[in-house]
């Protein structure tokens, strides 16, 4: 018998298909919100006229824009942000960018609501081992306007980077969740194909993650199964053709799909918790830590979850196949590093990581259980 907790999230809405800027200018005519801070992409900023579009659409209603956000969002970016969104009187934040980007802005929220103005404040709110500390809910919210498909909008968690440790560290809170996200694929034309098409993997690490696990449920399934055959197909029609803003679209739909078993409780395995680590520790690319470690996650957990994995080839197209052969294959063929050698990470590494991914909230929880490190060498040999 099934059991569990579906929690639907602090998101009021997505609208898909529609100009970002009008879309933005609608979400600030419903929430009656008269003071947005933009916190965007600085190459779309600098290099095209879309952020001025988006400017000009809302007149006096933006108070200011930040474009400096680096990848991992460390945290003295994060404090810049907030104090230039603080001095401006924000009352919403509109992110059009990347997942770093999305992130910081929930990272705001929680620092303007908390009177956080220091790196070293970040502290008192970060999530540890014991849970996630007391502190005034988020009253500057966000909407979100994506240009990478990774997911972090559907989620209520923002990764934020210890420059001193090089730890991501976990901030959460219900409401850091964006009440709305805005699905614009011809904003998405201006991300460079590798950043487009390796975060749509991490999309697709999360429909598959979700399907193998031990936790999952129906209504997750049937988002994830959806999501995983709408990027299956979206993602090789991106790569054929960049101006196909129909295939864009599909893969957008499919990662918010493919945040259904996240955002409904049901937890990732060892290609995520791993790839917290690789992300942090060597700065890989979120999308290329799943392009480099699922396959060898899908062999390393078959013994357990072969039915469960049954799934995940069928949804690509590709049924009665072995999974990890069916994403290796998917991965190569979008042109996309498959080896921990290809995002020049030796051997020499592998125990680091080991020792620090079983820290990870994921690794505990994954379908095949892993009880020391040694046994997370075993998948990063694999994948070496």
């Amino acid at each position: 018998m099934h059991k569990g907790r579906v929690v639907f999230g602090a998101m009021d809405e997505v609208i898909f298909g529609t100009a970002a800027a009008e879309a933005i200018v609608g979400q600030l005519d419903r929430l009656g919100t008269t003071r947005a801070f933009l916190m965007v992409s600085g190459t779309l900023n600098r290099e095209t006229d879309e952020i001025e579009k988006i400017r000009m659409a809302l007149g006096p209603r933006c108070v200011g824009t930040f474009d400096a956000m680096p990848a991992h969002t460390p945290r003295a970016a994060v404090i810049a942000a907030s104090e230039q969104a603080r001095a401006a009187g924000a009352d919403l934040i509109v992110t059009v960018g990347g997942g770093s980007i999305t992130d910081g802005a929930k990272a705001v929220q929680i620092c303007l609501a908390n009177d956080i103005r220091s790196v070293e404040g970040i502290d008192r709110v970060r999530a540890h081992k014991g849970g996630t500390p007391a502190m005034n809910p988020p009253t500057v919210r966000q909407i979100s306007v994506p240009t990478t498909i990774a997911g972090g909008e559907f989620s209520a968690i923002a990764g934020v980077t210890n420059e001193g440790t090089k730890v991501k560290e976990r901030l959460a809170h219900p409401l850091v969740m964006p009440r709305a996200a805005i699905l614009d694929p011809a904003l998405t034309v201006h991300t460079p194909e590798w950043l487009f098409l390796s975060t749509g993997i991490r999309a697709v690490d999360h429909c598959v993650e979700g399907i193998c696990s031990r936790e999952t449920h129906p209504y997750a399934d049937a988002q994830a199964i959806k999501g995983l055959s709408m990027l299956a197909q979206g993602l090789p029609r991106v790569k054929a053709d960049a101006d196909d803003l129909d295939a864009r679209m599909d893969c957008q739909i499919g990662t918010w799909l493919s945040m259904g078993p996240l955002s409904s409780g049901v937890p990732m395995g060892a290609s995520h918790g791993i790839g917290y680590v690789l992300g942090a520790v060597f700065d890989v690319p979120h999308g290329y830590t799943s392009c480099v470690m699922l396959p060898s996650v899908m062999r390393w957990n078959k013994s357990v979850n072969a039915e469960r994995q049954a799934l995940v080839s069928a949804a690509m197209g590709q049924p009665g196949q072995d999974a990890g052969d069916v994403l290796d294959g998917f991965i190569r063929g979008l042109g996309m590093p498959r080896s921990l050698q290809d995002v020049r990470i030796g051997p020499e590494h592998f125990d680091r990581i080991a020792a620090q991914a079983m820290g990870t909230p994921w690794v505990p929880r994954n379908p095949r259980q892993i009880d020391s490190p040694a046994q997370l060498r075993e998948i990063l040999v694999m994948a070496a």
